[in-house]
C-alpha cells in the first residue's frame, strides 16, 4: 500500500513540475520566430501567428494555435495561401506513459485555402517540398508496426468548421469554391464504430453544390481495415444546365477500405436521383497506376431524354441555323486513364424517344478501349443483340459493330426514332460495319457496313400500288376522270432484301416485295447524308387490281408495270413510270393509247 502511495506521489510530483516548468519559465510564443523561420528557409513563404501560443498539461497536454497565415508565391493574387482562425488539440497526458493516445477534442475553424493556377502553369503548391529533404529517401513505418506504437487510440472528439477552399485559375478566369461547412466525429477507438457527419456546398462556373450525410465509421486494431456503415448522403445541385434547373441525388452505401491490400468494396443499398432508382457493389483496387474498377448495377426506369437539359428549339425559327453539330472529336483521352468492367442490368431505358426493356450490358474499358461484349434487351416487342468495340487511342477514335433486330415491330420504332411512318411490319435486321470518327458528318461519310433485312405481315404507308395501277390503266383507256380517294396504304406479306452503305450511301439491289395482289422486285439506294431515295422497281399484277363494286379487269396480270421511289425518308414520292409502261408491254398499242389520252382530254376540257 505504501508502495502505491509513493508511486502516486511521485506521478503527481512530475506532473506538478513539468506543469510549473512549462508555464512559468518555458513560453511557447518564445519559439514564434523560430518557426517562422524555419518555414521561411525551407519554403521561401511567410508564416504569421498573430494570436499567442497555449497550452495546457493536466489533465490534459493540449495546445491552442491561432491567427495562423501562410503566404503564396510572390506576385499571386490573393497574396495569403493558407488562414487558419483556431486550431486546439489536447491529449490525456496519464495514458500516454502505457502508450495509449486519449485525445480528449480536436478542433480546427475557418481553415481558409487559396489555390491558384497562374496562365504560365505556375501553383501555390510550388517550392513548398523541403530543400534539405529532397533527396533523402522517406522512411515509412508498417501498418504492424504502426498498431504496435498505439496500443489503444481514444478521440472525445473531432470537429471541423468553417472550411473553405478556393480553386482559382487565372487561365480561365473562373473561381470555383469548395465549403465544408461542418465535420464532427464522435467517441471513436479502435475496434469500435463511431459516428460522424458532415455538411459541404461548392460554387461551380455552371451550378450550385450541397451535400450532407452521416454514417458509422470503424479503423480496426491492426489499423487495416475501415468499415463504414449506414453512409447516407443526400445531394443537390442546381444549374441552369441541368434538367428542370435543379436534381436531388440520394446515396447509402456500405463501405470496407482494405489498407494492406490496397482496395474498397462499396455495397451501394440506395442510389435515387430524380426517377432514377439502382442498387449495386462497386470494387476499386488502386494498388495499380490505374485502378482497376468492378462495377455491377442494377436500375430500374430509366429516361435519358428527361435527364439531358432541355435544348431550345431553333429550326423552325426564320434565319436559324443549326450549328449545335461538334466540329472536333470528342476528348476521349480519360477511357486511356480507365480501367473498368461494368455489368448493368435495367427494367427500361428510353433514349432518343425509344424505349427498350430488361437490359442486360456488359462493358469493359481498358487502355482507350471501350468494348461493349454484349447488351440485349426487349425491343417494340422484339429482341436487340448487339456487340460493339471503340478505340480511342488515336485523335479520330475507330468502332466497329453487330447489331441483330428480331421481330421488331418496325413501325412503332421508325415513329419513335426517327419520326418516319413509311413502313409497318414484324422485321429482322441484321448489320455489321466499322467506321471512324465521331463527327456525325463524318460518321455518315466513312460509316462501312452491310446487312440484310425482312419484313413479315405488313404495310407501306404513303402508297396504294394497286390503285396506282388501277389509274394508270383507266387513263391509258382514255378515262381521266377523277381518281378514287383510298387509302395510301399497301399491304404485304413478305419484303426482303440486302444492302451494303459506304459513301453515306445505302446500295439495295435485290428488294423483294410479295401480296396476294402484286409482286415487286427492284433496287435503288438511300443517302443516308441528304435523305434522299432514288428506287426503281418493277411490279407485276398476281390478283385482281378491282375495287370492291368495280368490275374485275385482268388485262393486266403478267405485265411488268415500272414504279419509281422518289423523294426523301420524311416525304417519299411514289409513281408510276408511265413512259417506261408505254414503251414496254404497250408499245404495239401505244399511239391508240395515246389518240385516246387526247380525245378523253379534249372531251374533259369541253373543246
Amino acid at each position: 500500500m505504501k508502495v502505491i502511495k509513493w508511486f502516486l506521489a511521485i506521478v503527481l510530483t512530475l506532473v506538478v513540475g513539468v506543469t510549473v516548468y512549462l508555464t512559468m519559465f518555458f513560453d511557447l510564443n518564445n519559439v514564434k520566430p523560430q518557426i517562422v523561420d524555419a518555414v521561411k528557409k525551407q519554403t521561401g513563404r511567410d508564416l504569421q501567428i498573430t494570436q499567442d501560443l497555449s497550452w495546457s498539461v493536466f489533465p490534459s497536454l493540449g495546445i491552442k494555435l491561432g491567427g495562423i497565415s501562410l503566404s503564396n508565391p510572390d506576385g499571386f493574387t490573393p497574396a495569403s495561401m493558407l488562414d487558419v482562425n483556431e486550431a486546439v488539440a489536447s491529449v490525456a497526458l496519464m495514458p500516454l506513459f502505457s502508450q495509449q493516445i486519449e485525445v480528449d477534442l480536436l478542433t480546427l475553424d475557418g481553415l481558409t485555402l487559396h489555390l491558384v493556377t497562374q496562365k504560365d502553369g505556375r501553383t501555390s503548391f510550388d517550392g513548398l517540398a523541403a530543400k534539405t529533404t529532397a533527396d533523402k529517401p522517406k522512411a515509412t513505418a508498417s501498418s504492424d508496426t504502426k498498431a504496435k506504437l498505439l496500443q489503444t487510440l481514444d478521440i472525445g472528439g473531432i470537429e471541423l468548421t468553417n472550411t473553405n477552399i478556393n480553386l482559382i485559375d487565372m487561365a480561365s478566369n473562373t473561381t470555383q469554391t469548395f465549403s465544408l461547412k461542418s465535420f464532427t466525429l464522435g467517441q471513436f477507438s479502435l475496434g469500435q464504430f463511431a459516428d460522424f457527419a458532415y455538411e459541404f456546398s461548392a460554387t461551380l462556373p455552371d451550378m450550385q453544390l450541397t451535400s450532407s450525410g452521416q454514417g458509422k465509421v470503424k479503423v480496426d486494431q491492426a489499423l487495416k481495415n475501415v468499415t463504414i456503415n449506414d453512409f447516407a448522403m443526400v445531394h443537390k445541385a442546381q444549374g441552369d444546365s441541368l434538367p428542370g434547373k435543379a436534381v436531388t441525388a440520394e446515396l447509402t452505401t456500405q463501405m470496407t477500405l482494405a489498407l494492406d491490400a490496397n482496395t474498397i468494396a462499396l455495397q451501394l443499398t440506395k442510389i435515387s436521383a430524380m426517377d432514377l432508382a439502382a442498387t449495386g457493389d462497386v470494387k476499386v483496387n488502386y494498388g495499380t497506376s490505374i485502378p482497376k474498377i468492378a462495377m455491377n448495377l442494377d436500375v430500374g426506369d430509366i429516361d435519358v431524354d428527361a435527364l439531358l437539359p432541355q435544348q431550345e428549339d431553333k429550326a423552325d425559327k426564320p434565319g436559324a441555323k443549326n450549328d449545335t453539330a461538334p466540329s472536333q472529336e470528342p476528348d476521349l483521352s480519360a477511357l486511356k486513364s480507365i480501367d473498368l468492367t461494368l455489368n448493368l442490368t435495367a427494367k427500361s431505358i428510353k433514349v432518343s424517344n425509344m424505349l427498350t426493356q430488361n437490359w442486360q450490358m456488359k462493358l469493359a474499358i481498358n487502355k482507350g478501349v471501350l468494348t461493349l461484349s454484349s447488351l440485349t434487351a426487349n425491343l417494340y416487342e422484339g429482341k436487340l443483340a448487339l456487340s460493339a468495340k471503340l478505340d480511342a487511342r488515336k485523335a479520330v477514335p475507330t468502332y466497329q459493330f453487330d447489331k441483330k433486330l428480331t421481330g421488331v415491330q418496325i413501325l412503332p420504332l421508325l415513329t419513335d426514332a426517327a419520326e418516319v411512318d413509311l413502313i409497318s411490319g414484324t422485321a429482322s435486321f441484321d448489320v455489321n460495319g466499322s467506321g471512324s470518327s465521331l463527327i456525325p458528318e463524318n460518321m455518315k461519310k466513312n460509316l462501312e457496313a452491310v446487312g440484310k433485312f425482312e419484313v413479315a405481315d405488313g404495310a407501306l404507308y404513303g402508297v396504294n400500288i394497286p390503285q396506282m395501277i388501277r389509274s394508270a390503266q383507266q387513263k391509258l383507256k382514255g378515262d381521266l376522270s377523277a381518281d378514287k380517294k383510298e387509302a395510301l396504304k399497301t399491304d404485304f406479306t413478305s419484303l426482303t432484301g440486302s444492302f451494303t452503305l459506304k459513301d453515306a450511301v445505302v446500295n439495295n439491289p435485290d428488294l423483294t416485295m410479295a401480296s396476294p395482289l402484286i409482286r415487286l422486285k427492284g433496287n435503288g439506294t438511300a443517302n443516308i447524308a441528304t435523305e434522299a431515295l432514288d428506287y426503281t422497281l418493277t411490279t407485276s399484277v398476281v390478283g385482281s387490281l378491282s375495287g370492291q363494286g368495280d368490275a374485275v379487269d385482268e388485262s393486266l396480270k403478267g405485265v411488268d408495270i415500272p414504279l419509281t421511289i422518289k423523294g426523301t425518308f420524311q416525304d417519299p414520292k411514289f409513281g408510276i413510270d408511265t413512259k417506261a409502261l408505254l414503251e414496254g408491254q404497250f408499245k404495239d398499242e401505244a399511239d391508240k393509247a395515246k389518240e385516246k389520252l387526247k380525245e378523253g382530254l379534249f372531251k374533259k376540257l369541253g373543246i
